[in-house]
């Protein structure tokens, strides 16, 4: 099991880790889902990319990894309402099916849980 576990975490941190650098890379996929009514898009996309990066590197280290899950955690609950933008406001994103951006809302509740799991030692 903690072979599955170790696994699992570097899968976490790859993910969030390229994520992050996608952020960079392609902003503006990015500003599509921002919420109209959040101030600076483009800074909370870079900032969130840094983030996204810092934390999946942080999720790799021993010393760090409690601190990394739960910042993920954090994180995940704060762009949660760009997801929600993003399943409501389909016609921004003619390349992706309705379901697959309704799909993304309990993919968050998934990805959060399997963060969470590495809270606990």
């Amino acid at each position: 099991m903690d072979f599955i576990k170790l696994i699992l975490r570097w899968l976490l941190a790859i993910a969030f880790v390229l994520a992050g650098i996608n952020h960079f890379f392609n902003p503006a996929f990015y500003l599509r889902m921002m919420p109209p009514v959040l101030p600076a898009p483009l800074f909370l996309i870079y900032l969130s990319g840094v983030f996204e990066i810092v934390l999946g590197a942080l999720l790799l280290t021993r010393k760090f990894t409690k601190l990394a899950a739960w910042g993920l955690i954090v994180l995940l609950i704060a762009v949660f309402p760009a997801n929600l933008y993003m399943a409501l406001s389909a016609e921004l994103f003619p390349e992706l099916s309705p379901s697959a951006l309704y799909l993304r809302l309990p993919v968050q509740l998934v990805l959060i849980a399997w963060a969470f799991w590495y809270t606990r030692k």
